[in-house]
């Protein structure tokens, strides 16, 4: 990202950031997405009028940010850290079961639902599109987006054991998702991707491992300092290099950027002498930084939303994308809680799935895994995928994160009530 597009995307921030809070009022990520697909549309405009072209010339030519650049290559280990340094390892052991469930089964049913749904939704409609791309879209489009969740759902109030479960799936269904995408695409390519289980133990375990080895090693830095400043730069070399190294041998570098969040909460609340103020400073430091690496991403999301235009029977297959997402959602969250014991803070199974599967937000990783499929796909289909993937993001941190509120208020009523 250059200096020119960093500052043009900053302006936007902080300009739809201060209208927002003057004017609307409504949740700030939801309001900088929502915001920049508005201004994106405009400006498509503004670009075919003033060229003379129509629109659908000016799409087709225009320039999109890499928002897979930015996210795989640039800032998502540091917005994965900064969500997981404050968990508590305790809660996680507290939930590890439920945990496990969800962000394993049923992320791996919930892609499967999916393609199989939207494989008969293109059979219906006479679409070129296989059972193995439609698997792979599936797998783009399962796994919760942890920055979303982090971001947004957090700020409503939920209780704390439901809070901890929907952020620990959001946090570790990522290698689940990767590995699927792994085996579909490599399905559609007709070739080996050696199988979901040996691509699980090289994804989740290989990263555990080197999450864990780089933060017990670093975490002697930061242990023995009292500089609150190079504290910090510690946190950010052990998450940037377990992440780097990941990345080479080819693990999950975003279950290793948990890991090391996780790790380095623990460790700290064990080991660490930290004075308030050094503690303070250090957690003042990561919340900074998520919140700008989120702020930045929305943004960038909105304003590549017009790609969805790009889409034949746009809003037809959008509506089908949105529609059997939630029921893939729906009906995986149904047979995995059959598998996850006893439900926290007095929900009954009901309430629970209805819940987490208003609550699935999706976000940036969707989109990167599915710009990261165009070499694989003909155009056509390509564009399907993308635009797919871009209306289920837009409809669920949109519209379902604005609704998420009353919704949990009236499932918060039923539950009181039963108890």
């Amino acid at each position: 990202m250059n200096i020119i597009l960093f500052a043009g995307i900053m302006a936007i921030v902080c300009l739809l950031g201060f209208f927002n809070e003057k004017v609307t009022k409504l949740n700030y990520e939801i309001s900088l997405m929502l915001f920049s697909v508005v201004i994106g549309g405009l400006l498509l405009i503004a670009a075919a009028v003033f060229n003379g072209t129509d629109v659908g010339t000016v799409l087709a030519k225009a320039q999109y940010i890499n928002i897979e650049g930015f996210l795989m290559e640039g800032v998502l280990c540091f917005m994965l850290f900064a969500s997981s340094c404050h968990m508590k390892l305790s809660d996680f052991k507290k939930y590890a079961r439920q945990v496990t469930v969800l962000s394993l089964v049923c992320t791996l049913l919930g892609a499967c639902f999916y393609g199989l749904l939207f494989f008969g939704a293109a059979k219906l409609l006479s679409l070129n599109l296989s059972l193995p791309v439609c698997l792979m879209f599936g797998s783009i489009v399962a796994p919760t987006d942890p920055i979303a969740a982090t971001g947004i759902l957090s700020k409503f109030g939920l209780p704390k054991g439901i809070s901890f479960l929907i952020e620990g799936e959001s946090l570790f269904n990522d290698g689940v998702g990767v590995a699927l995408f792994v085996c579909f695409s490599g399905m559609v390519t007709a070739s080996s991707s050696g199988g979901f289980i040996s691509v699980m133990l090289k994804e989740l375990f290989g990263a555990i491992l080197v999450g864990a080895a780089v933060t017990a090693l670093t975490f002697l830095l930061f242990r023995f300092t009292k500089n609150k400043s190079l504290g910090i730069f510690v946190s950010l070399l052990t998450v940037s290099l377990s992440y780097a190294i990941c990345e080479r041998l080819g693990f999950s570098g975003a279950i290793a950027s948990v890991v090391c969040g996780l790790l380095f909460s623990a460790l700290r609340s064990r080991f660490s002498k930290e004075e308030q103020e050094a503690a303070q400073t250090f957690d003042s430091f990561w919340e900074t930084l998520d919140s700008l690496c989120n702020s930045i991403l929305y943004v960038m999301l909105g304003l590549s939303f017009v790609r969805i235009l790009q889409m034949e029977h746009v809003l037809l297959l959008s509506v089908i994308a949105v529609a059997a997402n939630l029921i893939a959602r729906s009906g995986s969250l149904t047979l995995s809680s059959l598998f996850m014991g006893k439900i926290p803070d007095g929900y009954d199974r009901l309430s629970f799935i209805k819940l987490l599967t208003w609550g699935g937000l999706r976000g940036g990783l969707s989109v990167a895994l599915a710009m990261s499929s165009k070499e694989m796909l003909p155009e056509q289909v390509y564009q399907i995928i993308l635009g797919g993937t871009y209306a289920i993001v837009f409809f669920t941190t949109v519209i379902q994160g604005l609704t998420i509120k009353p919704v949990y208020s009236r499932i918060s009523r039923s539950v009181s009530s039963k108890r």
